[in-house]
């Protein structure tokens, strides 16, 4: 659960203000594979308990966004926030009354947003089946994540405030840049750092499976990859993968529900996909454009807040934007502004989903795994094949999953001896590619 300083920094950092677009490669086209004439694999209709879990998830996104606004204007124009700020005063210097101002912030935030969080982490899954976390687990995750929170922000928060004091009118620059910097140890701490607080990560137990794994890895022109299996079938029955981690700490990460409900060659299209992410640059294209979505961001909140510290800030007890009590208010700026311009953050994030799907199956040339890997996924995690255009435009993160079944049975250039957007990547080799490089 996000309390609402963390929210501050994940909507400063999530905002990407460019839809960026690969050249097609020139490279030589394979040889034509012989044909091999393979049904296509239907898209699943959803069951009514999937489309009653998205439609009500989305009843619930927009209630979340409603909240998430008004919890810090409540805390604003209640006089909480200056209340807060009064009593951090006493610590009688500046990056210590910010950081105890941070600190009652959050544990304020956090007891409030408890029951929704609640509800939404606890209840909402185990009623729709997708959950076994007991409540004694969900609560040590809550305490930790709150735990954490308490100790990064306070230790991060005094720098924009300083950056206000210092350059009124430039803040919004360094503060933007500092992303950068941040961003980067963020990623390269999280996979040795946190993730294993919440999570027990280990090598596979599928030992062929990892071999083939790491073989496709080497085909893709990735040497030394590191493969994990967390344990979620603790806490969840829904499968996933991802990548994470940045340059000596980059892995794939497999869920240890997704290899037992999947078969070995429909994992493989799955590491495929995880695979292009790095082989693309994906990593470092996103940390690029990240900060330049902070720096546009900060901008408009720069040229917004002043005009409603003007306005409001005499009843709020508020007189300048260096003021700890005015965090709510630049939490609210930030927040309002990430959300109108999430729509080209969330165009690009499928953007690069869709160009990792691309490179998997040029990488391994087994569509039907992939599309019947998708189709599983679909009903695991109870999602629907293809959601209202307007759900996708303010939602996804990801194409569809009926888009990802159906480009899947479509998609075969090498059957008539098309050039292939990436067939310059693989190490036809196997392992005698050199590593390539973020």
């Amino acid at each position: 659960m996000l309390n609402a300083a963390a929210r501050l920094i994940v909507a400063c950092l999530a905002c990407f203000y460019l839809c960026a677009t690969t050249a097609r490669g020139e490279s030589p086209a394979a040889a034509p594979a012989p044909a091999v004439v393979e049904a296509p694999v239907p898209v699943p209709e959803p069951t009514a308990r999937a489309v009653e879990y998205h439609r009500t998830g989305n009843m619930l996104w927009l209630a979340g966004m409603a909240w998430s606004f008004a919890v810090p204007l409540v805390i604003l124009a209640s006089g909480a926030s200056v209340r807060m700020r009064d009593l951090a005063g006493r610590l009688r210097f500046g990056p210590l009354i910010v950081g105890g101002y941070v600190v009652l912030y959050i544990l304020l935030t956090e007891l409030v947003d408890l029951p929704l969080g609640y509800y939404l982490g606890y209840v909402r899954p185990h009623a729709y089946g997708l959950s076994v976390q007991t409540l004694g687990h969900w609560l040590g995750n809550v305490a930790k994540g709150t735990a954490v929170a308490l100790v990064l922000a306070p230790l991060l928060a005094w720098i924009p405030f300083w950056l206000l004091r210092r350059s009124p009118r430039l803040w919004w620059l360094w503060a933007g840049l500092l992303v950068l910097p941040l961003l980067c140890l963020t990623l390269l701490a999280k996979p040795i750092a946190f993730d294993p607080l919440f999570n027990e990560f280990g090598p596979m137990k599928d030992r062929a499976l990892e071999g083939r794994i790491l073989d496709l890895a080497s085909r893709a022109g990735i040497q030394g990859s590191r493969v994990f299996e967390v344990d979620k079938s603790r806490d969840t029955k829904t499968v996933n993968a991802y990548v994470t981690g940045f340059m000596g700490t980059k892995r794939i990460v497999l869920w240890d529900t997704l290899i037992a409900k999947l078969e070995p060659d429909e994992v493989l299209a799955v590491m495929g996909h995880e695979m292009g992410h790095y082989v693309l640059g994906h990593v470092v294209r996103s940390i690029a454009l990240s900060t330049f979505g902070a720096l546009l961001v900060l901008y408009a909140v720069h040229r917004l807040a002043g005009s409603a510290l003007r306005r409001f800030g005499p009843s709020l007890g508020i007189s300048v934007l260096h003021d700890p009590a005015a965090l709510p208010l630049l939490a609210v700026l930030i927040q309002g502004v990430a959300l109108l311009t999430s729509p080209v953050a969330l165009a690009y994030s499928r953007a690069q989903e869709h160009e990792a799907d691309r490179f998997s199956l040029e990488l391994i040339r087994a569509n039907r795994p992939a599309a019947l890997a998708f189709a599983k996924l679909q009903g695991e995690n109870l999602s629907i094949p293809y959601p209202h255009p307007l759900v996708k435009f303010w939602r996804s993160t990801h194409p569809s999953i009926g888009e990802r079944i159906d480009f899947c049975n479509a998609y075969r250039p090498w059957e008539t001896g098309q050039p292939l957007w990436y067939e310059g990547l693989f190490s036809a080799g196997g392992g005698s590619r050199p590593a390539r490089s973020e």
